[in-house]
């Protein structure tokens, strides 16, 4: 049986997150954090994007002491054990373990020379950054091996890949700014029309990954994050 002082409770993997995603850049209602709060220690943690109709046999199938929401809102208490522990991170999951700022996928992609390109409230909503050159070909299924696919692509001018943008939203000034400093290829979640005039004028190229496929990376990504912290915890992640 595991003694006390090493077991691991709620507030300890929210003091630990409040850290990694820097909560405290974030207004008081996007901070996250304790959603339905348990005295409980945790040794069995599910991730999920959010509730849905297999949400509550999943819990029990995996015997889960607590959970991670990126979208809470729709949950069901009453179908649940009043013993679960329930955390969330809506906007600083997304911002930083999506298509952002994000350091680990940076380190994934081999970027270097990294910068921030865009910013919300004082937050960079991207970064932007040398790679190995590569032909377009190359990056795009270097993309689809790590997030599991994409929905769209748009051909570069440039035949040759050394410099990308990763960035977690598409406006006509955001393509410009990353064509402006470089970039041969613009790696988002969607193509947004409102941009496609500075794409067709810049001649960037873009990858359009899919925010649902960048989400379920996030939290494979946060999978090994808590893993690494705590070796004793058994993350699943619900896909």
């Amino acid at each position: 049986m595991t003694s006390q002082c090493n077991s691991i409770f709620l507030q300890e993997i929210v003091d630990f997150l409040n850290c990694f995603f820097n909560v405290e850049l974030f207004p008081i209602s996007e901070k996250g954090g304790i959603y339905l709060a348990s005295s409980h220690p945790v040794t069995r943690l599910g991730l999920a994007l959010e509730p849905d109709t297999q949400l509550h046999e999943w819990i029990k199938t995996q015997n889960l002491d607590a959970l991670f929401l990126h979208r809470p809102w729709k949950l069901t208490t009453e179908e649940i054990s009043p013993e679960l522990g329930v955390i969330s991170y809506h906007l600083p999951f997304d911002e930083c373990l999506t298509l952002g700022f994000n350091l680990r996928l940076a380190q994934i992609l081999r970027m270097s020379q990294l910068e921030v390109l865009g910013a919300k409230e004082n937050r960079a909503i991207g970064m932007i950054g040398e790679i190995p050159t590569q032909s377009f070909t190359h990056l795009c299924n270097c993309i689809t091996q790590i997030f599991g696919g994409q929905e769209q692509v748009h051909l570069p001018i440039n035949s040759d890949v050394k410099r990308i943008a990763v960035v977690g939203a598409m406006t006509d000034s955001l393509v410009r700014e990353a064509a402006n400093r470089g970039a041969d290829v613009f790696i988002t979640g969607q193509l947004r029309q409102p941009a496609a005039a500075a794409m067709q004028e810049t001649k960037i190229g873009a990858i359009a990954v899919g925010h649902r496929r960048s989400e379920w990376w996030g939290l494979r990504s946060l999978a090994g994050v808590l893993q690494e912290r705590w070796s004793s915890l058994e993350v699943f992640v619900k896909t």
